[in-house]
């Protein structure tokens, strides 16, 4: 009772932090309730916590005591398993050394501990009170779709890609994919790739084509109260149709240059392979897969899209979200506001 008279005295200030690949991003709302007072954001040219960041969030936080800092987790070895029974998790990964946690009683989502106690140590001036899965963002933000429709969904983050298939809520594979496991010698393989795609449409010369005769068929990890023990780390509008493109016209439709080509191109082989692991491990239930639901956080160009729809023969929906903005909505239904 007396907790809830001090906090009603208090705005509540939550901290939103997401680490890119060279930068990081903070969001922070200041909150009355469910109101939200006013919002700031700030990147800086670091993916350490520094000097200038600490002072940032504690412009903010000095005011309250009712204050709550949150990450999205940015850990190399994560991912998401289609069970939440202990004795079959390690049927599909091996969880001796992660953390994980239960989605929903459908589906688990587990991360390195050691990755976990790299960002307690990191963040440990201003400390950290939800660590939350990229996985949970992506179920969250597509959770009118992922309850109905047969589908891979796939989070786009600067440096990270995270896929997973849900057939009506069910969790059938999911894979976080690392931009920055392509080492150079990938890179110029790619690029070589690229030029010899461009070099062959520009030699076709579509009058000599008669016609085609054949084709072949191609949560969070929850309130981290105490990190040293780690014994718990604890929307789509409905008038979407799912044959709707996501790219509509009010919406800036990004140009590709060399750089996001390249990039794009890169995205578009992680999915590849991605689903190749779904469709040929026999651990996973691998249901046929039509349409793609692609949450966009950092403005991928219409090259992605078109490499899915006409390599893969899928039919692709892009959203774009903002995801320090999304780290602050994980947080308000943490705290029920």
């Amino acid at each position: 009772m007396l907790d809830n008279f001090f906090e009603s005295l208090y705005s509540k200030v939550l901290v939103n932090i997401v680490v890119k690949r060279a930068s990081t991003t903070i969001y922070i709302e200041t909150c009355s309730k469910s109101t939200v007072l006013n919002s700031a954001e700030e990147s800086f040219d670091s993916i350490l916590l520094n000097e200038e960041m600490v002072s940032f969030v504690k412009s903010f936080t000095k005011e309250t005591p009712f204050f709550y800092i949150s990450i999205l987790d940015m850990s190399d070895d994560q991912g998401a398993i289609p069970t939440c029974d202990k004795n079959r998790l390690e049927h599909y990964y091996d969880i001796h050394s992660s953390e994980y946690k239960c989605y929903d009683k459908k589906w688990t989502y587990h991360t390195s501990k050691t990755d976990l106690y790299a960002i307690e140590k990191v963040y440990k001036k201003i400390g950290v009170d939800y660590i939350f899965s990229p996985f949970s963002m992506l179920a969250n933000f597509f959770k009118d779709k992922i309850e109905t429709t047969m589908a891979m969904y796939i989070l786009i983050q600067d440096s990270f890609i995270s896929l997973s298939v849900f057939d009506e809520g069910r969790l059938l594979y999911g894979e976080h994919l690392d931009m920055q496991t392509t080492g150079e010698s990938d890179d110029e393989m790619l690029s070589q790739d690229i030029s010899d795609d461009l070099d062959i449409q520009s030699s076709i010369n579509l009058e000599d084509i008669d016609v085609i005769d054949d084709m072949e068929a191609l949560d969070d990890f929850g309130d981290i109260e105490d990190l040293d023990s780690l014994e718990e780390i604890d929307e789509f509008s409905e008038n979407k149709d799912i044959e709707e493109e996501f790219y509509e016209a009010e919406e800036p439709v990004i140009e590709s240059n060399e750089n996001s080509f390249n990039e794009d191109y890169q995205r578009y082989s992680l999915i590849h392979t991605a689903l190749g692991h779904y469709y040929d491990d026999e651990k996973y239930e691998s249901q046929f897969i039509e349409s793609v639901y692609i949450a966009d956080g950092v403005g991928v160009s219409t090259d992605l899209k078109r490499y899915l729809e006409e390599e893969m023969f899928l039919s692709v929906y892009v959203r774009q979200l903002n995801i320090p903005m999304e780290v602050a909505q994980l947080t308000k239904m943490e705290l029920g506001l």
